[in-house]
């Protein structure tokens, strides 16, 4: 087998021991968790948005955990500052010298918690920290830990003192991931489990290294795309830009995104191409909340997901294969 091929079933193999631990705690989310896990290989950040209750603190620090990385949560208020998320220096008297009091970001999972409760001027806080790794405080520029990951939550139905995010910020984000409830089985199971286990939580256990995570991400750079999956990423993003029910459509930072999501999601299945079914299964989750319709079809219910998937119907799919 090619040096590529081994790397590509190395990572795959190791992507299934991460779910299959995680799974160990969160019951019935496979299809979102490997949505986040196609995200973190993507080196982007996850906006996870759902109602309360849903489990979306227990699967940041599940992650966390079985990456082996440090984990810190923040739960973002009206009245939080930046300082109080970034750090700021403070004056020793005992040494006469400014130092750094480092604040929460400086970890590798930030987990940003009802991140659309804080005002603006905190949520642009984050905005260096997810682009560029790095914090900058008094003028002065902190690196970040590596890896470096925003899982952010947002409630979408409750909006009385919040401050919806600004596309600047959406845009940051390479997916949206919606958890949904479980069927009635998985419902069942998940009380099975808690009666089983008692009042102690589930201890995860860590399956990988900071350094194993880099590797895996490394890993993504081997799967190829073809040229005609390239131009098919262009037209549904240039689609999204004419489309009569749409102010603003999908960015470059969302094509680079969709074609690194695309090849994460062909390492979780083992292949090192891509595929037009990784590139379709996964524009709505990394491009719908960075697609802005025109207000009137808020009034008329229609929903940035309907408008991809109208796209995505109309707009022909390459025949790409291993051999292309």
């Amino acid at each position: 087998m090619s040096e590529t091929g081994t790397t590509t079933a190395a990572t795959a193999a190791r992507a299934d021991e991460v779910l299959a631990e995680i799974e160990r705690a969160v019951v019935g989310k496979r299809a979102a968790l490997e949505q986040i896990l196609t995200g973190v290989l993507a080196h982007g950040h996850i906006l996870i948005e759902d109602l309360p209750g849903m489990g979306k603190t227990l699967i940041a620090r599940s992650f966390a955990t079985v990456f082996g990385l440090d984990f810190t949560r923040v739960q973002f208020t009206p009245d939080l500052l930046p300082a109080d998320l970034l750090g700021s220096t403070v004056y020793e008297q005992s040494t006469g010298e400014f130092v750094l009091r480092k604040g929460p970001v400086f970890t590798h999972v930030l987990l940003a918690d009802e991140i659309n409760r804080t005002p603006p001027k905190t949520q642009s806080a984050l905005l260096e920290a997810m682009a560029e790794g790095q914090v900058s405080i008094d003028g002065t520029t902190h690196r970040l830990a590596e890896p470096f990951l925003v899982l952010a939550t947002d409630n979408p139905i409750e909006y009385e003192g919040t401050y919806p995010l600004p596309e600047a910020q959406l845009d940051r984000f390479c997916l949206r991931v919606r958890l949904g409830y479980l069927p009635a089985d998985g419902e069942v199971e998940m009380l099975r489990r808690r009666l089983r286990r008692g009042a102690e939580p589930e201890r995860l256990c860590a399956v990988l290294t900071p350094a194993d995570l880099l590797l895996m991400r490394e890993s993504v750079e081997s799967v190829s795309v073809h040229a005609d999956v390239l131009d098919y990423v262009v037209t549904l993003a240039d689609a999204t830009r004419n489309h009569h029910q749409v102010d603003v459509g999908a960015s470059p930072r969302a094509e680079l995104d969709l074609v690194q999501l695309a090849r994460g999601r062909a390492l979780l299945a083992g292949r090192d191409y891509v595929i037009p079914e990784d590139i379709k299964a996964l524009t709505s989750p990394a491009w719908a909340h960075r697609v802005a319709l025109r207000p009137e079809m808020w009034v008329r219910r229609v929903r940035p997901e309907q408008v991809l998937a109208d796209l995505l119907d109309r707009t022909p799919v390459p025949r790409v294969g291993p051999s292309s």
